[in-house]
């Protein structure tokens, strides 16, 4: 049996139909850039967060960058996020002008580390960006309250959490913006590169949509020096269709991973995803962290089975980011998360039996290591 890490072809195929006439709307109306179809996708997409704005722009990169410059960071600002995270979220601070700052995350969750805060925050500080990292919300409330009492902005990197929610409240509406990705591999995935910014900010949600379309107040008026970040209209159309089963889909994604839980619960050597009363995880991926990462992944590839590894190197550690000035030690959380952290494979059409031979393997794995004297 072959297991795929994720099967787009799966997860296309059940709605094709109403994918293609969808896409056929577009090309009827002409409405390629932006639109009706992007407005309606917007205000759908804000009615399910729970909020008033929802701005679609190129991609979650671009929700980042065009809300700090929103925001008015820029250079000289300091903005706190997170080693373990993908690059995006710290090329859009750099993008902006700013410095990013680092603080390490929690053990139990990868997410940013709330009693870290204070021990990175400096006058220049301006704003924190906490990841909801594989789809599980960061402990917002000590950082809501560390941001009020510093005169922080608090930007959600809600790339990985699409529908994930922190003790009732949506994932991205909890600080002053909740930034989104709709990469097609993402929980509510587009067709190709999207994004889109919510936040319940009147003056904020304009100044994104003037930045995101060449600056323009109104048509061939442009009162800011702007980007061009417009939403398509068949991402617009994908994204409507898709919304209605994202709830759904994340249930099905909860399920798998308690099955995954439940498979591998008394295994040495394995430390498995938390799962906080307080928060509801939307499993964007299922990363587990292994002792021998090493032996885990041949094992897995000798049985047709694909994984991932999120993230091989924490941002710190990376070539782009040298000049910041951090070394191996200045995080120990996030590096030793980085060394042993492996994605099983985790996609809504996941069936039980995949899930059976993988976590058959991931068994064996183990056992081959605890006989060699290394889980």
């Amino acid at each position: 049996m072959m297991v795929p890490f994720l099967d787009m072809k799966a997860r296309t195929a059940p709605l094709r139909e109403e994918y293609m006439q969808a896409i056929g709307e577009i090309i009827d109306s002409g409405a390629f850039s932006g639109g009706p179809f992007v407005e309606r996708f917007e205000n759908e997409f804000a009615a399910y967060c729970g909020t008033r704005h929802a701005i679609g722009v190129g991609s979650g990169t671009e929700a980042l960058w065009l809300t700090l410059l929103a925001l008015g960071i820029g250079p000289g600002d300091e903005v706190i996020t997170v080693p373990l995270t993908f690059a995006a979220t710290v090329e859009a601070i750099c993008l902006a002008g700013a410095t990013p700052v680092f603080a390490d995350i929690d053990a139990r969750t990868y997410t940013i580390n709330p009693a870290a805060l204070e021990s990175v925050r400096t006058r220049n500080t301006k704003a924190i960006i906490p990841v909801h990292l594989f789809g599980q919300p960061a402990d917002m409330d000590p950082i809501l309250e560390f941001a009020r009492k510093h005169c922080l902005r608090v930007i959600e990197d809600a790339a990985q959490a699409h529908g994930a929610e922190y003790k009732g409240r949506k994932a991205g509406l909890i600080g002053d913006a909740g930034c989104f990705s709709f990469y097609p591999g993402k929980n509510l995935g587009a067709f190709g590169e999207a994004g889109a910014v919510v936040t319940g900010n009147d003056e904020l949600a304009n100044q994104i949509r003037m930045l995101a379309n060449h600056g323009q107040s109104r048509k061939n008026v442009h009162s800011l020096v702007g980007w061009n970040s417009r939403m398509d209209g068949i991402q617009a159309a994908v994204l409507r269709i898709k919304l209605r089963h994202l709830d759904r889909e994340n249930r099905l994604r909860r399920d798998h991973a308690l099955r995954y839980n439940r498979a591998l619960a008394d295994l040495p050597g394995l430390v498995l995803p938390a799962v906080v009363n307080d928060r509801s995880h939307v499993f964007h991926l299922y990363a587990l962290r292994a002792r021998d990462r090493r032996h885990l992944i041949a094992t897995l590839g000798a049985r047709q089975i694909e994984c991932g590894l999120h993230y091989p190197a924490p941002v710190h550690l990376q070539p782009a980011y040298r000049h910041l000035g951090y070394r191996r030690g200045d995080f120990p959380v996030a590096e030793q998360s980085a060394d042993e952290l492996v994605s099983l494979p985790m996609f809504p059409e996941l069936t039980p039996d995949q899930i059976a031979f993988v976590t058959a393997a991931v068994t064996e794995s183990v056992t081959c290591s605890l006989a060699a004297g290394i889980a």
